[in-house]
C-alpha cells in the first residue's frame, strides 16, 4: 500500500499500533462503513474492535489502567480510524478528551473514580460546551452551577454533543459566578453522572454526515451534583481546563482531516489508473495528473502539521497555536480533496454505491468541530502577533 501514516510516526511503539490499526481499519472498517451509516446505526461491532485493541484507554495513564501512549500515536490511529470511516474517530474524540482533562486537572479522587473505568471503556465520555445561545463564543453560556451547601445545582441547556446518548459521565462548562469579569473567570467545569436527578437527554440531531455516532441536546434542570463533581476540586478554573482538553480535540479533527482526504486520495489515484476516456486511462490526462499531485501535497503537508502538533502536546508545550494550524489546514484540504476526488470520478460519484458520497457529506462537519476555520484563523492571529512586538 502506497499509503503509510505509521512511516512517519517516530517513535518505534506508536509506529505498530498505528500499523495495526490501519490493517483493522482496511479488514473490518472500510467493508462494513457504507452500511453502517447510510443506516445511520451505531457501529457496536466496530467500537467493540477499538476497545479490544485499547484504543479508549490510549491516554489514561498507566497507573489507571491505560496504555498512556503518546498524542503522535493518537493522531495517527485517528488518521486511520477515519480513513475507515469519519465516526469511528469522533466516537473516541470525546472520550479521550475527557480522560485527558481528568488527568490533567482533575482531583486524585476523581481520577480513582473514572480513569479505571475509561480504559475498556465501562463507562464512555461526552464534552458539553455549546448551547442556543453560544457557540464560537463559549464564554457566552448561560449555564450555572450554584452551590448549595455540600452541593451544586446545575441548570441550563446544551446542544451538539457528540455521544450524547452513549455517554456515562460529562464534562460540563458552566457558570459558577456569572458577573465576574473577564468573563472565563467564571467558569467551571463539572463531571456530572449519567443518571443524575435533573439531568436528561433531548433529541437526538438528524445530521448531513457524521452519521452512526449521535449527537444530541442536553438539559439540566435543577440537577444537584455533589462538591466532588467539580473538575479539580476549584471554581473559576473551568475555562482554562477545558481549552486545554480542546487542543486534543483538534488535534483528533485534524487527524479526521487528514484520514478523509487520505480515502479519497486512495480511491482516485486507483480508478484513475482504470478507468478509461479517449482510448487511455485517465490518469494519462494531465488535468487529472495536476489534479491527483494537488491532492497528494496538501495531504501530505496536513500530516505532517497535525503530527507536529501531537509532538508539541506530547513536549508538554503549549500547542494551541500549532494545534490551531494543524486543525485549520487539514480540514480545509479535506474538503477540496474530497470536491476534487468526485470532479475525478465523475457521475458515479454522485452514487451511494461509492463511499466518496459519504466523504463528501462527511468533510462539512470537521471544518466546524472544535472551533470553526474562523476560529483558527483567530487563534492563530493573536498568536502570531506576539512574535512581532513593534
Amino acid at each position: 500500500m502506497a499509503r503509510d501514516f505509521a512511516a512517519d510516526i517516530q517513535d518505534p511503539i506508536a509506529r505498530e499500533v498505528v500499523a495495526n490499526v490501519g490493517v483493522w481499519v482496511d479488514k473490518e472498517v472500510r467493508p462494513t462503513a457504507s452500511e453502517f451509516e447510510h443506516a445511520d446505526i451505531y457501529p457496536d461491532p466496530l467500537v467493540k474492535g477499538m476497545s479490544e485493541m485499547g484504543l479508549f484507554g490510549i491516554k489514561i495513564p498507566e497507573a489507571y489502567g491505560g496504555l498512556d501512549l503518546s498524542f503522535e500515536c493518537y493522531a495517527g490511529v485517528c488518521m486511520e480510524l477515519a480513513r475507515g470511516w469519519m465516526s469511528l474517530a469522533g466516537i473516541i474524540n470525546t472520550h479521550v478528551l475527557v480522560g485527558y482533562a481528568i488527568s490533567e486537572y482533575g482531583t486524585e479522587e476523581q481520577k480513582q473514580k473514572f480513569l479505571p473505568r475509561l480504559v475498556e471503556p465501562e463507562i464512555r465520555c461526552a464534552l458539553t460546551i455549546t448551547e442556543p445561545d453560544a457557540g464560537s463564543d463559549a464564554q457566552a453560556i448561560k449555564t450555572t452551577a450554584r452551590r448549595d451547601g455540600d452541593d451544586y445545582v446545575i441548570n441550563g441547556q446544551k446542544m451538539w454533543v457528540t455521544n450524547g446518548q452513549k455517554a456515562g459521565v460529562y464534562l460540563a462548562m458552566t457558570k459558577t459566578d456569572p458577573s465576574a469579569q473577564p468573563r472565563h473567570r467564571g467558569i467551571s467545569a463539572f463531571l456530572v453522572e449519567a443518571g443524575t436527578p435533573g439531568f436528561s437527554v433531548g433529541k437526538k440531531f438528524d445530521k448531513l454526515g457524521y452519521k452512526g455516532v449521535e449527537t444530541t441536546e442536553l438539559a439540566f434542570d435543577d440537577a444537584r451534583v455533589p462538591a466532588t463533581a467539580l473538575l479539580g476540586g476549584k471554581e473559576g478554573s473551568g475555562f482554562q481546563q477545558i481549552m486545554s482538553a480542546l487542543e486534543v480535540g483538534r488535534i483528533n479533527v485534524a487527524a479526521r482531516g487528514v484520514g478523509v482526504a487520505q480515502a479519497a486520495f486512495d480511491d482516485s489515484i486507483r480508478y484513475a489508473q482504470k478507468r478509461e476516456a479517449f482510448g487511455v486511462p485517465i490518469f494519462q490526462h494531465q488535468a487529472q495528473q495536476l489534479r491527483l499531485a494537488d491532492m497528494y501535497v496538501k495531504i501530505r503537508a496536513a500530516r505532517l502539521l497535525t503530527l507536529d502538533a501531537a509532538r508539541k502536546k506530547d513536549g508538554g508545550e503549549r500547542s494551541d497555536l500549532d494545534a490551531g494550524v494543524a486543525k485549520l489546514y487539514a480540514t480545509e484540504i479535506a474538503q477540496e480533496c474530497v470536491l476534487d476526488a468526485m470532479r475525478l470520478h465523475g457521475g458515479v460519484a454522485y452514487s451511494k454505491d461509492l463511499p466518496l458520497e459519504r466523504y463528501y457529506r462527511d468533510a462539512p462537519l470537521m471544518v466546524i468541530a472544535e472551533g470553526t476555520s474562523d476560529i483558527q484563523k483567530t487563534v492563530i492571529a493573536r498568536a502570531i502577533v506576539k512574535e512581532y512586538p513593534v
